[in-house]
């Protein structure tokens, strides 16, 4: 009567999270003004829309100097560029997250320096940080995941004593805090994704938050092909049409409007996510440090023990997918990450430092554990979905928890 349905039972959710992004007349009334404007493209950079969506970006975040441009991963080539951070020498980043977070620092000749994270909240970890920095090391990349938050206090302690400079992969972390500071504004810059899925989206964007005035010139300058953006005109880069466009600020200023209301029913739902979850065995939380005072909800993860379920992640997944909960296993490891193949890109920096891409002397315990054993992630729909939603979350955990000797069936070699 209450077989798995990835074993042909019933399911405990029939009806479909909901969709994203959601949009109404405003967005369309918006991007119809802006075709009628005759202003679409992003030259002369920023357009009027663009500009508005900078200054309110920024508020939202709770500082910093806002540079909108294509998309999240070319705001941190940006950033690398703008600071000078060049040919040989390394950025430390985490082996758990995008792609992008690696391949930016090879676009700008940098060295992507992998370290493991914290078995706790699946952010980078800041000792590992430390254990990893070189006389060549000049950059910091740390990756605010899913609710989480890196710790910022330890990392820009980190960076003082060595003089290097810190950006914070905030790609899930819009309108996230820590310690009262917003997510981007902590480091020396800040990069959001704008791209469909994320919780604030205008279908493909980014947005780079610069502390520094000078460096959002700079930063303006590279995606303008160069053009000066200092006062006196006279500050030329060697830059590159990076531009966003007015159609995607449109949708942006609408999107912002949308943000805080979204934001706060993802929070309180979270919130009752946490108080159900601590009573189903076999599933643990990610810590939430005391210091992380806001937080975003992109995505969610929780941890299984693959002892007690009999199975690993991929299994748990598929079965709690098939009961009507979408969930995935979230990123592998950056050293086994198909994504992420160096040697595909025809870039100079791997054939000229093939010692930092040989993969397979590489191992990050904590990431692969995560990535292959314990790590179920959640998009931010279900959180969309008020209690009942919810509740269906929690039934189907606790249907996997009745049923794992099912699931060690499926996956005996967990």
């Amino acid at each position: 009567m209450d077989k798995l349905a990835v074993l042909g039972g019933d399911p405990i959710r029939r009806e479909k999270y909901p969709a994203w992004p959601i949009f109404d007349e405003r967005d369309i009334e918006v991007v119809t003004r802006t075709v009628k404007s005759g202003r679409w493209g992003g030259f002369p950079y920023p357009g009027p829309n663009t500009a508005e969506f900078a200054v309110k970006f920024a508020e939202m975040q709770g500082g910093g100097f806002a540079v909108p441009m294509l998309n999240g991963t070319i705001t941190m080539e940006v950033a690398l560029r703008a600071a000078g951070i060049g040919w040989g020498v390394e950025v430390i980043v985490p082996a758990y997250t995008f792609q992008a977070t690696a391949y930016a620092p090879m676009v700008a000749g940098a060295l992507p320096v992998l370290v493991d994270i914290d078995p706790d909240t699946y952010c980078i970890d800041p000792h590992k940080v430390e254990e990893a920095i070189t006389e060549k090391t000049k950059a910091i990349i740390v990756v605010h995941i899913a609710a989480q938050m890196v710790d910022m206090d330890a990392i820009m302690e980190i960076a003082r004593n060595h003089k290097l400079l810190v950006i914070e992969d905030s790609a899930h972390a819009h309108g996230a805090k820590w310690r009262g500071m917003g997510a981007g504004t902590i480091g020396d810059f800040g990069s959001f994704s704008l791209q469909s899925a994320k919780s604030l989206t205008t279908g493909e964007g980014g947005v780079l938050l610069c502390k520094d005035p000078e460096m959002a010139q700079r930063a303006s300058s590279i995606i303008d092909c160069g053009r000066p953006k200092d006062p006196e005109g006279l500050e030329y880069t060697m830059g590159v049409n990076y531009r966003w466009s007015e159609l995607h600020a449109a949708l942006g200023l609408v999107a912002l409007e949308r943000f805080p209301d979204q934001f706060k029913e993802r929070e309180s739902m979270a919130d009752y996510l946490e108080e159900s979850l601590s009573e189903v065995p076999g599933i643990k939380m990610l810590k939430r440090d005391l210091r992380l005072t806001r937080r975003s909800l992109y995505r969610y993860i929780i941890k299984i023990d693959p002892e007690f379920f009999g199975c690993n992640n991929d299994t748990f997944c598929k079965a709690l997918t098939a009961e009507g909960i979408p969930v995935d296993t979230g990123y592998p490891p950056m050293n086994h990450y198909e994504l992420f193949q160096p040697g595909l890109s025809k870039l100079p920096v791997p054939s000229a430092f093939p010692e930092y891409f040989d993969f397979k002397s590489m191992s990050f315990p904590v990431a692969e554990r995560a990535s292959w054993k314990e790590s179920v992630w959640m998009g931010e729909s279900i959180f969309r979905s008020g209690k009942r939603g919810v509740d269906d979350l929690i039934a189907g955990l606790n249907k996997l928890v009745r049923h794992r000797d099912d699931l060690n069936a499926l996956n005996p070699n967990a």
